[in-house]
């Protein structure tokens, strides 16, 4: 699954173009390393998003195409 798909679908950024635009400005990491929208995330990867600043650091333990708002948070646990 995309980067921002996945941000968006788990709900850690609210819309897919604001995920787009967060990782074109080079505020999302994956591993590490900044990371482009196009990104394909997978179970066990490690996405750091910088809010200002405040940073964000989570794993994804799974990935999924459409999720209830309730279930969004089973997608990730924070580290």
């Amino acid at each position: 699954m995309r980067l921002d798909k996945f941000l968006k679908v788990s709900r850690l950024i609210k819309r897919r173009t604001v995920a787009n635009e967060a990782c074109d400005a080079g505020r999302v990491l994956v591993n590490d390393k900044p990371a482009k929208a196009s990104l394909g995330i997978k179970e066990g990867d490690v996405i750091e998003i910088q809010f200002g600043t405040k940073s964000v650091k989570v794993r994804v333990l799974d990935v999924q195409e459409t999720v209830k708002k309730d279930e969004a948070k089973e997608l990730y646990e924070y580290l």
